[in-house]
């Protein structure tokens, strides 16, 4: 048993293991503060920090998330009234058996959710999705805008 908790739902760590994670210890683990409906220490919510480029062409903002291992059903794409794209799902934890011994736990698990303003030209309506190889886009086309006309007034005097 390591001398540091861990945030692995009772998966020690060997102090004697080279490869053991004693870096992780969680200073909140026996505060009583309010927990929610599923076990944190099982869950993470680590996929909060999924990774997301936004990049804007002459013709459209396109979006790109890496959500490697999650399908496409288990995603959401939204666009609320407000102009707010809003990318969400959750991974599930993996099925544990009571015989496995774990090494090492780094990939999340859990729900995640990115949230972004988008412009006044965005076209609302107009939002396309699709996800390849564990890569979602999100093409949000925009409207042309409109440059204002210019009238010379000829100054008398």
């Amino acid at each position: 048993m390591s001398i540091i908790p861990s945030f692995f739902g009772g998966r020690r760590t060997n102090v004697f293991d080279p490869f053991s994670s004693l870096d992780v210890w969680d200073p909140f683990k026996d505060f009583p503060f309010p927990t929610p409906s599923f076990d944190a220490s099982r869950e993470t919510s680590a996929l909060v920090n999924t990774r997301v480029d936004w990049k804007e062409t002459p013709e459209a903002h396109v979006f790109k998330a890496d959500l490697p291992g999650i399908k496409k059903e288990e995603v959401k794409v939204e666009v609320e009234d407000d102009r707010i794209l809003q990318i969400s799902g959750e991974r599930n934890v993996e099925k544990e058996d009571k015989n496995d011994t774990w090494h090492r736990v780094e990939r999340s698990s859990g729900k995640f959710t990115r949230r972004f303003r988008l412009p006044e030209n965005a076209k609302l309506n107009e939002v396309k999705a699709s996800m390849e190889n564990g890569v979602l886009t999100i093409t949000v086309p925009k409207e042309e805008v409109k440059k204002p006309d210019v009238k010379s007034i000829q100054i008398s005097g």
